[in-house]
């Protein structure tokens, strides 16, 4: 006997092409109309790329700043001390601190989505690699985290900055909005993030690099996409 998760899949997918690329606009349509759960659903993108990740010419990670935010509350924190400490504090930082915090993190309590510090403290959280590593938290400088200018980098990550980073199966996936946005608002953030990904192409990529792309929502089902009708200019 079918659940009610497994009919209301079911219901979701009707009128849903598995064969078929569809226009970003139609894709968003498609899962703004489905995305019923009783919470504002995250709209998701995946990008198959063309790379291979073990090597390190084929690395593809970077940090793209989404027009029209996430819609998710994300919590910061910040390793600093002394004015960089009290500079993250008034910028909205939720959680600053400096070995008290890196006992903290070891002991495994991660009450925070991403993770910044100041270039000094990098000695101090270099010990956290094991713990935040993969997480896919660590600071990094590539990606604005470390940074001596903590007060930007929290509105940053407050306002919609979005880390992205390869996984082995030659994967980018990140949540690019949420289901109640107007059309317009997700179309933007999901071109932008596909921008951010192209422009990160790596050197040691070949052939096709932008393979598949496919939207989702939390609870909902895949959709997808044209490549061209995401990685090309609105018109």
């Amino acid at each position: 006997m079918a659940t009610k998760a497994a009919k209301r899949i079911t219901k979701a997918r009707e009128g849903i092409n598995v064969d078929k690329q569809y226009d970003l606009s139609e894709a968003i349509a498609l899962l703004k109309d489905r995305a019923t759960a009783k919470f504002d659903e995250t709209i998701e993108i995946a990008m198959n790329l063309g790379v291979d990740p073990r090597h390190a010419d084929q690395m593809v990670r970077g940090v793209v700043n989404l027009p029209n935010g996430t819609g998710r509350d994300v919590r910061v924190a910040v390793f600093a001390r002394g004015d960089k400490a009290e500079e993250a504090k008034a910028a909205g930082a939720d959680i600053v601190g400096a070995e008290d915090l890196v006992e903290t993190v070891q002991k495994g309590e991660i009450d925070f989505d991403r993770c910044i510090a100041t270039p000094d403290m990098m000695p101090l959280v270099g010990r956290l690699g094991k713990v935040l590593g993969p997480r896919g938290m660590m600071p990094n400088p590539k990606v604005g985290t470390v940074t001596p200018d903590v007060a930007a980098a929290v509105k940053a990550s407050k306002g919609g900055a979005v880390e992205f980073r390869v996984e082995k199966a030659g994967i980018v996936h990140a949540g690019v909005g949420k289901a109640s946005f107007e059309s317009k608002a997700l179309e933007e953030n999901v071109r932008a993030f596909a921008d951010a990904v192209i422009k990160a192409k790596p050197t040691g990529a070949k052939g096709n690099y932008v393979k598949k792309v496919a939207l989702s929502s939390t609870m909902g089902p895949g959709v997808k996409l044209d490549p061209s009708s995401v990685t090309a200019p609105a018109a």
